[in-house]
């Protein structure tokens, strides 16, 4: 791999609108907030169909008090106009307590399922030993997370211990899903090189095996994550689920990659977008006021920080490491002004009948 492509890395979207996924919900495997009254607060949005979307987690009875923390802000700065529903996924039964102080935090519906060993563990193509080595000689190097096991396995949707900072008054899965943006994100960065130094290569192995999945031209958004014009993660789950994304992700899979580096959710789901999506099925969503410590996104605009509560002086978009100068090179225009925000997004707003005391 070149010089030029470490000191790069690949492009991360780390927060991937709040990190919410706009989910089409399958049948639901338990519901605890039966145990209280059903609340149904309708919103009337200029599209005849409200999307069907949820907050996804995945997290351990372990984590409830950072999940706790993150619902309840959530709630605070939006949920609690839009009643979107939440689904808790664990590799382990939820106990009754993790049901309990989570349902009660909001009045949407809850939802939890355990996932089973086949899309849990190591999948039958994977060397364990080779594994367990490739751990240890991470963890020796000291690489950020590199001897973590549970990290192969578990990357969250929705995180514990993170903070929202802005009031967010309008629905964004609608507004996402009547404009077309299928990938919506926050902050970006670059990643450690040490933590996937085949990704790259294995990525352009699959974009050569199949060119037609690839925008090309001046849709395209590749140049974002390498200045060589290809010759070397809310989305949606309609991209997420579509032939070319899982013949991606399958690709991946079986390089082994997951296992005997260390590849994360984030670089992969920002190359699948970046070779897969046009630039207007993209978003950055600068009202969104976002930390997950160490970094911050903070709006700087005026109109915006009437909203949020952060300090704008410690906003990592046009940091160093951040990759967002990168990607105005390519949109100018990606962050939205003020009458093009409101805009966009006053067809969404909240009434004021939906909201809760």
């Amino acid at each position: 791999m070149s010089k030029r492509h470490q000191t790069l890395g690949i492009q991360m979207a780390a927060a991937l609108i709040l990190l919410m996924t706009i989910a089409y919900l399958l049948t639901p495997l338990e519901k605890p907030s039966d145990n209280r009254p059903s609340v149904t607060h309708p919103y009337t949005s200029s599209s005849p169909d409200r999307v069907k979307a949820a907050f996804v987690i995945l997290a351990r009875n372990s984590d409830l008090t950072g999940i706790r923390s993150t619902i309840r802000q959530i709630e605070d700065r939006f949920n609690r106009k839009f009643k979107y529903p939440y689904v808790f996924l664990n590799d382990d039964d939820f106990t009754k307590d993790f049901k309990t102080y989570t349902s009660l935090l909001t009045q949407a519906d809850t939802f939890y399922g355990k996932v089973d060993k086949s899309m849990w563990g190591y999948p039958s193509f994977i060397n364990q030993t080779r594994a367990a080595e490739s751990r240890e000689d991470m963890a020796r190097r000291e690489i950020i997370y590199g001897g973590s096991e549970s990290y192969r396995h578990m990357c969250r949707r929705l995180e514990p211990d993170v903070n929202y900072f802005c009031d967010i008054d309008y629905d964004v899965f609608q507004m996402m899903k009547d404009n077309g943006y299928l990938y919506g994100w926050t902050i970006s960065l670059t990643e450690y090189m040490n933590t996937i130094p085949t990704l790259w290569d294995t990525a352009v192995e699959f974009w050569k095996k199949y060119p037609e999945y690839v925008v090309v031209g001046k849709d395209s958004i590749m140049q974002w994550l390498t200045d060589d014009d290809f010759e070397t993660q809310i989305g949606s789950l309609d991209f997420l689920r579509s032939e070319k994304y899982i013949k991606f992700f399958d690709h991946l899979d079986h390089a082994g990659g997951f296992f005997y580096e260390r590849w994360g959710d984030a670089p992969v789901h920002s190359l699948a977008v970046a070779s897969m999506l046009r630039k207007d099925q993209i978003h950055f969503f600068n009202d969104i006021g976002y930390k997950h410590n160490p970094l911050m996104h903070c709006p700087t605009e005026s109109y915006l920080q009437k909203s949020c509560h952060c300090p704008k002086e410690e906003n990592f978009d046009w940091e160093g490491w951040s990759c967002a100068t990168r990607y105005k090179l390519l949109d100018p225009h990606f962050v939205w002004g003020e009458k093009t925000f409101r805009d966009k997004t006053a067809p969404y707003r909240a009434s004021p009948s939906t909201c809760i005391a």
